[in-house]
């Protein structure tokens, strides 16, 4: 990465942390851009240039990374490694990143809870995903792109860490999903 991208990397990531901290501290609702063009030590037309979908935007200032690694975990998975088990292995490896390198992931998580445009915009999202998610699934099954098992595997696939949340044990809890997307329904416990 040249200069000029790193300079613009790091003005997208202080932009991202100035909105998160702004956030935590007094609501989503009650900040605006320019306060976080400012925090930032940027115009608000820099702001705009590095997130042109808004405000809600800056949250979720990794979503183009993250549509990437999903579609790479389909394309560039070991020889004899299942779509499930390379899609269990990348969030397994993000949950764990995420938890335990950030402790500020569960006051991300209870922004996005608490705040409908937020949940809104993560919908969107994630929908996005889910079809760029379900292409990839089905280019390398050699299916239609509008084939329903691709899609419904993205879509409980992405549905996933949502689910973990809250839960007692989220490794135990997504090792069960992924197994269940791996090898169907039992109605058996496992493990």
């Amino acid at each position: 990465m040249g200069r000029r991208e790193r300079k613009k990397a790091a003005t997208r990531q202080a932009l991202a942390d100035a909105a998160l901290r702004l956030f935590a501290d007094r609501g989503y609702d009650e900040v605006g851009v320019r306060e976080i063009a400012d925090a930032a030590d940027v115009s608000v037309t820099t702001l705009f240039k590095h997130f042109p979908d808004g405000k809600e935007a800056l949250v979720f200032d990794q979503d183009v990374d993250r549509e990437a690694a999903l579609v790479a975990a389909v394309r560039e998975r070991p020889a004899g490694q299942s779509v499930p088990e390379a899609l269990h292995r990348m969030f397994q490896g993000e949950h764990s990143r995420r938890v335990h390198a950030d402790p500020r992931f569960d006051d991300f998580l209870r922004l996005i809870d608490t705040t409908p445009a937020l949940r809104e915009y993560a919908r969107r999202m994630w929908l996005r995903h889910e079809h760029a998610l379900a292409a990839a699934i089905a280019e390398d099954a050699g299916l239609p792109d509008d084939d329903p098992g691709c899609r419904a595997l993205a879509h409980f696939a992405l549905e996933a860490p949502v689910l973990v949340r809250g839960t007692g044990d989220p490794d135990a809890a997504l090792d069960r999903i992924f197994d269940l997307l791996a090898n169907g329904w039992t109605g058996e416990r496992v493990g």
